[in-house]
């Protein structure tokens, strides 16, 4: 080492504070996978029109869920 090299310290990060236990990623991809089914199941079938208008809503949901879901820690 040269004499004019200096040691830079650099102190740990910050631990994150913890998410709660319903708030992890497996869980909640679950629970938007099952959203998006549901969506497509209500489009699927051939009995209530009121099922079938909403679909296509609880589909987009389902997805900006799994979307954002995607981003929470493991």
């Amino acid at each position: 080492m040269s004499a004019d090299a200096k040691l830079v310290v650099v102190p740990p990060a910050p631990a994150p504070a913890p998410w709660p236990r319903w708030l992890r990623r497996g869980r909640m991809e679950l629970v938007a996978c099952a959203v998006i089914a549901l969506g497509l199941a209500m489009m699927l079938q051939p009995i209530a029109l009121v099922l079938y208008t909403w679909s296509f809503a609880t589909i987009l949901f389902g997805t900006a869920m799994f979307i954002v879901v995607s981003k929470f820690p493991d």
